[in-house]
């Protein structure tokens, strides 16, 4: 069973404006099945297959001759020669939907795309199911449940459970992507800087105390925290722009594109364990985050996120910028609803002079709920929130 994602209506959109589409996501994402089933009629070719990867290195002209236009090619970032020859040929034909291109390793991607391809292709990012795709296979989850699990399509295609699934993935894209992104030696020591970044998530980065715990320089952990970004297992969130006042945090959070992975590096084995983790609230708000990230991603859009906090301890979980309103967000992991839940949004409020409207807490819980300082959304409206 093919689940219609979020972004079909998005990729065949810029297929009909642009001459190369390209996909890029974490591995497993579903970026080949999306692409496969919305392109029926391409050519599908993926350069993970090392003997079709050695023809297009030695002969890429030959190989784009039996890959012409109107075909999909998976993991083009391992072939970097290709993408010189492409822009030849849609720079000669000029037509719309010509390539449609996918890859995992988005620095190595946007690093060809930037030298050959600029302003030829539309670029979309997919991130495994959200909410309301996962909706389309299982009709009643709980919100812990989903933060265990996950979600990831194979694991409710196969209906694997996730305590064989992501030991298997995180060693897999160890020995896969991080040695094709950087002759990482070690790769006991990076799983473990791996399992010391998901202990930190939802915190401030702090480049020293990791640098120190994981026994490496400062400069490795910069290295290693690329390479995690590069690969989309983790994204740092930027404290918000625009100062306040002086006295605020400049450090980025760091937070996981997929809850069950961050689970499964936390060794939580189950959903039980998972509902009393002492890391329960900041998993819960990763994936408020995440929801939201991919409603954007999903829509083509790269959203404008950002958190405040000062010294003072006070802070906004999540800040979306679009052109014209700024929405601020505060994320609670209680079932219960508490008016205290908006005493930072009222003072974001009162510093900003932003609209109460514009300002939402997020919880755990079933009740919606508008007052005078914002609003109060369920978990399970996610999907609905607009902005």
């Amino acid at each position: 069973m093919v689940i219609p994602r979020d972004a079909i209506e998005k990729v065949k959109y810029f297929a009909t404006k642009y001459p190369v589409v390209t996909l890029t996501g974490p591995r497993q994402s579903g970026k080949s099945t999306l692409l496969k089933s919305t392109f029926p009629n391409y050519k599908y070719v993926s350069l993970e297959d090392p003997d079709l990867r050695l023809i297009a290195q030695q002969d890429p002209r030959g190989f784009l001759k039996t890959y012409t236009k109107y075909s999909i090619i998976d993991e083009v970032q391992n072939v970097p020669e290709l993408f010189s020859y492409i822009q030849t040929i849609v720079d000669q034909e000029n037509e719309s939907g010509m390539y449609i291109l996918s890859g995992s390793h988005n620095f190595l991607l946007m690093e060809n795309i930037s030298q050959s391809l600029a302003g030829r292709t539309a670029i979309l990012k997919l991130l495994p199911f959200s909410i309301q795709e996962i909706k389309q296979i299982v009709s009643e989850v709980t919100i812990n449940e989903l933060l265990f699990t996950g979600s990831y399509p194979r694991i409710y295609k196969k209906e694997i459970p996730p305590t064989e699934f992501y030991p298997f993935y995180i060693q897999t894209y160890v020995e896969k992507d991080v040695r094709s992104l950087r002759n990482i030696v070690d790769l006991n020591l990076f799983i473990k800087f791996l399992k010391l970044c998901a202990a930190r998530v939802g915190q401030l980065i702090n480049l020293n105390s990791l640098a120190n715990e994981c026994g490496i320089s400062v400069q490795t952990v910069q290295v290693w925290l690329s390479i995690l970004e590069t690969s989309y297992i983790i994204y740092q969130l930027k404290p918000y722009h625009k100062n306040l006042n002086k006295r605020v945090v400049k450090s980025a959070k760091l937070y996981f594109y997929d809850t069950g992975l961050l689970s499964s590096l936390l060794s939580i084995d189950s959903v039980s364990q998972l509902e009393f983790h002492y890391l329960r609230g900041n998993i819960f708000e990763n994936f408020v985050i995440n929801e939201i990230i991919k409603k954007n991603y999903n829509s083509g859009v790269e959203p404008q996120i950002s958190f405040w906090q000062d010294s003072n301890g006070n802070e906004i979980d999540l800040i979306l910028e679009k052109s014209t309103t700024t929405y601020a967000f505060e994320i609670k992991s209680a079932s219960t609803l508490k008016m205290e839940f908006q005493k930072n949004l009222k003072l974001w409020n009162k510093l900003t002079q932003f609209s109460p409207e514009n300002s939402t807490v997020i919880y755990a819980g079933d009740t919606n709920f508008l007052s005078t300082d914002g609003k109060f959304i369920s978990w399970k409206e996610l999907e609905n929130l607009t902005f």
